[in-house]
């Protein structure tokens, strides 16, 4: 599996929704279009809710998986 790069590491492990969503969009805010962002989130409402926020905010979800009880996701900001 290829890794994708990230521009910026976002940790939330540990924290509950709506927190790591509230963050992403945040972060997401600080970063120039076309570049990535990686979350980690423990809350597996993540599964649902990030691809609804890339869906809603016009940025794309390159990748989603788990990986011991982590969901990890890349998601590029929108042009």
């Amino acid at each position: 599996m290829t890794q994708l790069a990230a521009n910026v590491t976002l940790d939330c492990s540990g924290q509950a929704c709506p927190l790591p969503i509230l963050k992403l969009s945040k972060a997401i805010t600080r970063i120039q279009p076309g570049e990535i962002i990686e979350l980690i989130a423990t809350d597996s409402g993540s599964r649902d809710d990030v691809p609804a926020f890339c869906e809603r905010t016009n940025n794309t979800l390159l990748s989603s998986r788990e990986d011991g009880g982590r969901f990890i996701f890349h998601v590029r900001k929108g042009l």
